[in-house]
């Protein structure tokens, strides 16, 4: 808890000027970038850039304009491409995470034979798996027969080998979180994806949690598809726009759910009744982009190419790996159970914190000007975001924790979540 520590982090950190840009009230402490990113200048004014757009072009800002909207869909997936080690045309920002995910499960999930299961697994994120039980009932397939979960062990993690082992004769397409939401746990999607093809299935990964918090290699690992939302550790904005990964190999399959944007641009206005699919993963756009909730990613996105991925992961570690320490030297006499894998290979951007008292707790953080996340039925999300959170903010917030421990300000509290957690 030394000051010579943080202060010493703090001021060796190359990436401490980047907090600068982001709009972080006085006293704050924000540990809640792993659900909605806080607001950065870069995006503000590139919002601000859309809305002039608008206002000074009308409908010629399609084409016209700072930022034209008729190819910015395109343009943000390759600035996005890097972020998750994909080439440029097999990213495209289009849609919503659960929506991304019913186009590539549309597109991916051929049932044939005997191999008519999708695997999943038991702590994923519901709306994943209200999707999937979704499009096999679409496929007039019993979801509790043909929806299969990998179990975890002990209610936290998910064992690769247990994966491994699920992967029967009957699979034909698994999806699974890159980074589960409670607990933290990265997943080696490498080693997955390797398994899955040598079977002959098709794997696709959920990067909410991941996706500018840890270094992807998609490309490389030959991953088949990938989607998440850009409102948390992006900091694209609530309700901005999502995107999704099609690999390379995959560019002649038509999309299961098809658009007019989804056209090759050149034929788009010739308004055929034909569909002619763009030969990326443009392609799998459907709707006319959502231009306005798309825009602060601009700015971000700049954000994120001026400070690499490498060097963003690298503090990351270094600061989940502090706030760990501190809890296990300050928080032991009180309860708390640290959740997630501790090595730094198998740990997301933020750390499970477990109390029986969870809930409460973290509303005694926020009157204590400590924004947490809450996740039922008894965890703390702690994510120590490396663009705007320093050394001392980690040791400030193990700080005030304790004294709302040692003070027990959280009885005042029912130990029940709000409306939203």
């Amino acid at each position: 808890m030394t000051q010579e520590y943080w202060s010493e982090m703090d001021g060796k950190d190359e990436l401490k000027h980047f907090k600068e840009n982001f709009y972080v009230k006085k006293d704050l402490l924000y540990m809640d970038g792993n659900s909605l990113g806080i607001l950065s200048k870069n995006a503000e004014k590139t919002l601000t850039e859309v809305l002039n757009d608008w206002k000074n072009f009308g409908i010629d800002g399609w084409t016209a304009g700072q930022h034209p909207w008729f190819t910015l869909s395109e343009q943000l997936g390759g600035k996005m491409a890097p972020l998750i080690g994909a080439h440029s045309d097999e990213v495209i920002v289009t849609g919503s995470t659960t929506g991304n995910l019913h186009q590539l499960v549309s597109t991916f999930f051929k049932p044939a034979g005997t191999k008519t299961k999708i695997l999943a697994d038991e702590l994923t994120f519901p709306s994943d798996i209200y999707a999937l039980k979704s499009q096999l009932q679409l496929k007039g397939l019993n979801p509790a027969a043909h929806l299969l979960s990998v179990k975890s062990r002990d209610g936290r993690l998910i064992e690769e080998e247990d994966v491994i082992s699920a992967m029967t004769e009957e699979v034909a397409l698994i999806v699974l979180p890159s980074v589960l939401y409670r607990s933290g746990q990265l997943l080696d999607m490498q080693r997955l994806t390797a398994e899955a093809h040598k079977r002959g299935i098709l794997i696709g990964f959920d990067l909410c949690h991941s996706i500018g918090a840890v270094p992807h290699q998609l490309s490389d690992w030959e991953v088949d598809f990938a989607f998440w939302c850009n409102y948390k550790y992006l900091n694209g904005g609530p309700g901005s726009v999502a995107g999704l990964y099609v690999n390379r190999k995959h560019f002649k399959t038509v999309p299961g759910l098809t658009g007019w944007f989804g056209s090759n641009k050149e034929k788009q206005f010739d308004m055929s009744h034909e569909f002619v699919p763009a030969d990326t993963s443009g392609a799998y756009q459907m709707g006319t982009p959502h231009v306005l909730s798309t825009a602060p990613l601009i700015g971000s996105l700049d954000l994120f190419a001026e400070a690499g991925m490498a060097r963003l992961r690298e503090k990351s570690l270094q600061l989940t790996r502090y706030l760990m320490e501190l809890i296990e030297s300050e928080l032991s006499s009180f309860g708390f159970h640290i959740g997630n894998p501790r090595e730094d290979n198998r740990r997301g951007g933020h750390v499970c914190l477990e109390h029986p008292e969870a809930a409460r707790i973290c509303k005694a953080l926020k009157e204590n000007q400590v924004v947490p996340d809450f996740r039922a039925p008894n965890v703390i999300r702690l994510a120590p975001v490396p663009l705007y959170v320093s050394f001392q903010d980690v040791h400030d917030t193990v700080a005030r924790l304790k004294k709302i421990m040692g003070e027990k300000q959280y009885e005042k509290y029912p130990n029940v979540r709000e409306v939203i957690a």
